[in-house]
């Protein structure tokens, strides 16, 4: 049985973004120890063989050694929790009795109910959500070749160029080659809000709204018809 103040976790994706997001969302728990992050089965192979690890976050599609056949070949004292962007391999995963299957992109409170299934079955705790210490309110991304850290307090607003995103912040513009869905995965869903296909805002900045749009540091950001409905429906709670 894993010992709740040090869980070593491998993460396996061969997309450099997928494995950062789950990086950053366990970086919020002071008990979860990341071993490493490879970029295929062999890499974690390598790390298996040579140190303890409780849990891997896995990804089904990867090229040469899939992760159904890594699932299949490791000690069955591994635990798994598959990750991957579609739904077929869903059945084949559970048969594997991995503890659970994220579909990406990969929300934070996801990966939390992931890990709490985890405690339930294999932690030493009565209950699950006892044994995470207090989330931090932070995030990292990859930016000018480094990883800058990003208080989510700072942030006003994001804004997405396709594969690029500028991300607002109190005293500068962070432009970082990145999804908006990504993103949004990594954000805490009670702070943020997405308005448009290009928009996500920091709830605590807005300074008024209205049907069409929400003003932000005087910019006005525009509501787009296919998030309207939410949008409103959770501005309306405040």
């Amino acid at each position: 049985m894993a010992n709740i103040s040090t869980i070593s976790c491998l993460i396996v994706d061969d997309e450099s973004i997928a494995r950062e997001i789950i990086v950053t969302h366990l970086s919020k728990f002071k008990n979860i120890n990341v071993v490493a992050s490879c970029s295929n089965a062999l890499e974690a192979f390598n790390h298996i063989s040579h140190q303890q690890i409780d849990l891997v976050f896995l990804d089904i599609n990867m090229p040469e050694i899939s992760g159904i056949s890594f699932a299949k070949s490791i000690n069955s004292d591994v635990k798994v929790i598959f990750t991957t962007a579609y739904r077929d391999y869903a059945v084949e995963g559970f048969e594997l009795k991995a503890v659970d299957y994220l579909l990406k992109p990969i929300s934070f409170d996801r990966l939390k109910n992931a890990l709490d299934r985890y405690y339930d079955i294999y932690g030493n705790v009565t209950t699950p959500n006892s044994s995470f210490d207090e989330i931090s309110d932070f995030m990292f991304v990859r930016s000018e070749r480094k990883m800058i850290k990003i208080d989510y307090n700072s942030i006003l607003y994001i804004e997405s160029y396709s594969d690029y995103l500028k991300i607002h912040v109190a005293n500068r513009t962070i432009v970082t080659r990145e999804t908006i869905s990504a993103i949004e995965a990594k954000l805490p869903k009670q702070l943020f809000l997405r308005i448009h296909r290009s928009y996500i805002i920091a709830i605590h900045y807005i300074q008024s709204f209205t049907n069409e749009y929400i003003t932000i540091n005087k910019q006005a950001l525009p509501i787009s018809r296919s998030y309207k409905k939410e949008a409103l429906k959770q501005l309306e709670k405040f």
